[in-house]
């Protein structure tokens, strides 16, 4: 493979590497922000993209994410590449509050109390035989809880991110016309003095 590591990492490194980026949390935060201000798109394309993302995170759905922010973002005509991106709002130091508010938030609305044992009860269980009958306690408030939660996070996001992807694209349109007209200024210069 053309790019691919020359001492591959071990399972400890790789987990690690997923807890805590190399560079950490500020820089890959910054990438994510880099990423999403150069996409092409209207900041409301964007931005609606984005926040199909952020919606995502909310569902206990681990895996699905990509998936079900780039469908969300297709129903709503929101960017896809925006979508995936915004996924990243969930990511190892914020699921476990997503996870334990979705859980409040939905036995709450569910008027039922949190499964015998709590979540250290999950440990004593062998998901691998009647695996959905001990899981479904845990799944059912956080499916409840999470698509609210999960739109009003998503309309927050969009909020937010919208007018700094607008000021962003702005700034850029203004530095590259005023690279265009030195580049002119140049050209009539050097016409001029030959």
């Amino acid at each position: 493979m053309l790019f691919a590591r020359r001492d591959k990492l071990d399972f400890s490194q790789r987990l690690r590497a997923w807890l805590w980026p190399k560079s950490g949390w500020k820089r890959a935060c910054g990438y994510v922000w880099r990423r999403v201000s150069r996409l092409n798109g209207s900041p409301h394309v964007i931005a609606l993209g984005f926040a199909a993302g952020v919606f995502a995170s909310f569902t206990p759905f681990i895996g699905f994410h990509f998936l079900i922010g780039f469908g969300v973002a297709w129903i709503l005509g929101g960017n896809l590449i925006a979508s995936a991106l915004g996924t990243f709002f969930g990511n190892p130091l914020t699921f476990p509050f997503i996870w334990w508010s979705t859980l409040k938030v939905g036995n709450l609305i569910l008027g039922e109390k949190m499964p015998e044992g709590g979540i250290k009860g999950m440990e004593s269980v062998n998901l691998l035989k009647n695996s959905l009958d001990h899981v479904w306690p845990f799944i059912k408030p956080m499916v409840v809880a999470g698509l609210p939660m999960g739109i009003i996070v998503g309309v927050a996001s969009y909020w937010l991110v919208r007018p700094a992807i607008a000021a962003y694209q702005l700034r850029r349109q203004k530095r590259f016309e005023e690279k265009q007209k030195r580049l002119e200024e140049n050209l009539k210069n050097s016409s001029t003095q030959s």
